[in-house]
C-alpha cells in the first residue's frame, strides 16, 4: 500500500514532470520520463500508486483525471494522468498553448482503497468512491473541505457524481474510502 511518503523534492519532481509531459504532448513528441535529464527516480516514484492531476487555467477547473488502482509507478501514472487532464476529459476542449503559462496543476497521490461507513466519513481526510454494479464515481477529499459539506453530503454528491441516487450508499451501494497526499505548484501541503 502507498504511504504518502513523498518528500518535497519528489512532489516538486512530479508537478515539473506533468508540466513537461502536457508541453510535450503539444509539441506532439510523447515524453518518455526515463530520459529526462538522467533523472533517477526514488523508489517511492517507482512505486504503483493510484493519483489523480487536477489543472485549473485562470482560477477555472481545467481537467481532472486520475487513476484509482495502482497499476503504474507514481511517476507513470502522473504522466498519463496529467496527459489526460490537458486533453481527454470529456468536460473540457483539449488545452491551448497559450492556456499553459496560466496552468495550476495539483497532483493528489491516493492511499489504498478501504470499505468506509458513512458515520466514519471525516471531511479534508478522506476521499469516497461509490460504487453499485458497472456505475461508480470519485471525489477527492479536497472537494468536500472547499465545499464545506457535512459527511453526509459528502457522500450524497458522490453518489450523484456516480449516476446514482442520492441515497444509493444508505441503499446497498459499495462506499469506498481514501486518503490523499495533495500538492500543487503554489505550495506542497497535505490532506
Amino acid at each position: 500500500m502507498f504511504q504518502h511518503n513523498l518528500n518535497k523534492e519528489e512532489q516538486s519532481w512530479l508537478l515539473e514532470l506533468a508540466r513537461r509531459a502536457i508541453l510535450s504532448h503539444l509539441a506532439g513528441v510523447p515524453l518518455e520520463p526515463k530520459s529526462i535529464a538522467g533523472k533517477v527516480f526514488s523508489e517511492v516514484l517507482r512505486q504503483p500508486a493510484g493519483a489523480f492531476v487536477t489543472l485549473q487555467c485562470r482560477g477555472d477547473l481545467r481537467g481532472c483525471v486520475g487513476y484509482i488502482k495502482p497499476h503504474l509507478p507514481l511517476y507513470r501514472t502522473v504522466v498519463e494522468a496529467a496527459v489526460a487532464a490537458a486533453f481527454r476529459d470529456f468536460r473540457f476542449s483539449p488545452l491551448l498553448r497559450e492556456d499553459v503559462d496560466f496552468l495550476e496543476i495539483e497532483i493528489s497521490v491516493l492511499s489504498e482503497l478501504v470499505p468506509i461507513e458513512i458515520t466514519g466519513v471525516e471531511v479534508g481526510k478522506h476521499g469516497l468512491v461509490a460504487s453499485q454494479g458497472s456505475q461508480s464515481g470519485l471525489l477527492l477529499p479536497q472537494v468536500a473541505a472547499e465545499r464545506d459539506w457535512t459527511p453526509e453530503q459528502f457522500v450524497e454528491e458522490t453518489c450523484v457524481k456516480a449516476g446514482l441516487p442520492r441515497d444509493a450508499c444508505q441503499k446497498g451501494a459499495d462506499l469506498q474510502g481514501f486518503t490523499a497526499l495533495v500538492f500543487s505548484g503554489k505550495g506542497l501541503y497535505s490532506e
